[in-house]
């Protein structure tokens, strides 16, 4: 006997829609997404993809004719640029790694990430690098297989490869 007895006199409908979320980050906003179809009732949902949208501020820095740079003072509650340079990687190889992710994010080339997640837990991710925070010493990826939006810390990175 079927666990969906109550529903066997029932059709299934599925759809595929585009969301637009605003927040502060992907992971936020994909947090944000997932909290609310969790809420929503739905006997089942598929996250497939995500991207960001920003071409407008490209397209415009590339259309202007001239730039003028406009200083940004901090704010009560933030930190100085020397103060927040402190939390930046000091050492030039992690500056070069971290180069080489942004390269990869750009080109939205697909790499396998080799993470060590502790006691011996050893993951290669096929994966592409959503977002990096050099601040946080932090790496947003989407892997590929399992279609699941992962963050690890710089520490837990061992190798990755093209």
């Amino acid at each position: 006997m079927s666990i969906y007895t109550n529903r066997e006199k029932k059709n299934t409908y599925v759809y595929q829609l585009e969301v637009m979320i605003e927040d502060d980050s992907h992971t936020a906003a994909l947090e944000q997404l997932i909290r609310r179809m969790n809420g929503s009732g739905f006997l089942d949902y598929k996250i497939t993809s995500g991207i960001q949208l920003g071409q407008l501020i490209e397209e415009r820095k590339s259309d202007a004719s001239s730039t003028i740079p406009i200083p940004i003072e901090p704010q009560s509650g933030e930190v100085s640029q020397q103060g927040d340079q402190s939390h930046a990687p000091a050492d030039p190889a992690v500056h070069d790694t971290f180069h080489s992710f942004r390269k990869v994010m750009s080109n939205n080339t697909l790499i396998r990430l080799i993470v060590n997640r502790g006691l011996g837990i050893k993951m290669s991710i096929p994966c592409r690098i959503i977002n990096i925070n050099e601040n946080e010493q932090l790496l947003t990826i989407y892997h590929v297989d399992e279609k699941q939006v992962y963050t690890f810390r710089m520490n837990e990175i061992e190798d990755f490869q093209e």
